[in-house]
């Protein structure tokens, strides 16, 4: 009994690995939103919340998880050519120490504003918790916010993407928990 008990949680958690692994590979969104919001933490974020914020496709953008130390001037040295975007429409948030943090960062950032849609920017690996915490937190909020994901591709290795399933799961079971 216990055995096949064990058989069908393993082929559960197997089954959902390979969904999560699959819905990785969806395309970006192509509407416009309200805001941009980049999640610190990894490679080509940064770059692509700002291409997205010059091309028109949002009026503002949330850096959130930016380091206390760092000054708006300084990251808009790192990525040339984006000077004006950095000084009229980037906001750094620097509360936020971790996914769930970053999500309330975010929602707070988004209600002070009354911003209805925003565009997720996070790792292709991260998004489905990253979105997770998002709407989680702006739930909390009260908020109805459209979230669109803007997934960065990666080539994340194989026990990366199990320890990030591994969170998400956790997160979840946390929230259904009720913490």
């Amino acid at each position: 009994m216990i055995g096949r008990l064990l058989s069908i949680l393993l082929l559960g958690w197997v089954a959902g690995f390979v969904l999560f692994v699959v819905t990785l590979q969806q395309p970006p969104d192509k509407l416009n939103t309200d805001a941009i919001v980049v999640l610190t933490g990894g490679s080509g974020r940064i770059e692509r919340g700002l291409a997205l914020l010059s091309a028109g496709r949002a009026r503002r953008m949330l850096i959130s998880g930016v380091d206390r130390t760092v000054r708006t001037h300084e990251l808009a040295m790192r990525y040339p050519g984006h000077a004006t975007s950095f000084a009229c429409c980037v906001d750094l948030g620097r509360e936020a120490v971790d996914t769930r943090s970053n999500a309330e960062e975010t929602a707070a950032w988004m209600m002070a504003r009354h911003y209805r849609s925003v565009r997720l920017v996070t790792t292709d690996w991260h998004m489905p918790r990253g979105r997770f915490e998002l709407a989680h937190a702006l739930h909390q909020a009260g908020a109805v916010v459209e979230i669109v994901p803007e997934p960065v591709r990666s080539e994340p290795g194989l026990s990366a993407l199990v320890r990030e399933y591994n969170k998400y799961l956790l997160r979840r079971a946390a929230v259904l928990a009720g913490k």
